[in-house]
């Protein structure tokens, strides 16, 4: 009879199973609000005060205020009286970053390879194959690489200044300013963001 009644009374102690699952249901109620609300928002307000640009995109505009790009993501520029930029398998789409992985005897990856260095020939007539960068006809491994090496444009110069007129010593000392160095003068290559570039290449030709 004693155990019966210290089970009973041990059983209306325990919570019930509806108490477990009010409880599970406020914890998720909390979590949601906490981590699907208050923290992106608190995040998102943050970012917009340290770090407005990159928090927005990085975006550039030129000089009417028009927005022409983001200086995280590769274009391609038809003009040829601009700096080209790196081969891009899929044409520069941010939604799609990624390539390929084509290896090295890939008959598609030598087909495109093949191709670039027959339109550099046609573009750039002046210039020899064996002074053409690597960088120029390989695609990035996200395929959105907005940069190319300083020896990639300057090897563009001898066509852009035929094509627009500036003298090449103006378009080598523009592609000097606009060299960006190594991540804490250490990580990574010396590098050129196209985009900038052609940027500041449209405004000098405008003056």
């Amino acid at each position: 009879m004693a155990n019966s009644n210290k089970e009973t009374a041990e059983e209306q102690q325990s919570p019930s199973k509806a108490a477990y699952i009010f409880t599970i249901i406020r914890l998720s109620a909390v979590f949601i609000v906490l981590c699907g609300i208050i923290y992106p928002l608190a995040s998102t307000a943050l970012a917009q005060v340290l770090m407005p640009s990159q928090a927005n995109g990085s975006m550039l505009k030129n000089s009417a205020g028009q927005v022409v790009g983001s200086t995280l993501i590769g274009q391609n520029f038809t003009d040829q009286a601009l700096f080209q930029s790196r081969v891009s398998s899929i044409e520069y789409k941010a939604e799609a970053s990624g390539s390929n992985n084509y290896g090295p005897s890939n008959p598609d990856m030598l087909q495109r390879t093949s191709d670039s260095i027959t339109q550099w020939k046609l573009d750039n007539p002046g210039v020899p194959v064996s002074e053409l960068p690597i960088d120029l006809v390989t695609n990035s491994g996200s395929g959105l690489d907005p940069h190319i090496s300083p020896a990639a444009a300057i090897v563009q110069i001898p066509r852009i200044s035929n094509l627009s007129g500036i003298p090449p010593e103006t378009l080598t000392a523009l592609v000097s300013e606009y060299t960006e160095g190594r991540d804490l003068g250490l990580f990574g290559e010396k590098r050129v963001n196209v985009l900038k570039l052609n940027l500041a290449l449209t405004e000098l030709k405008a003056k």
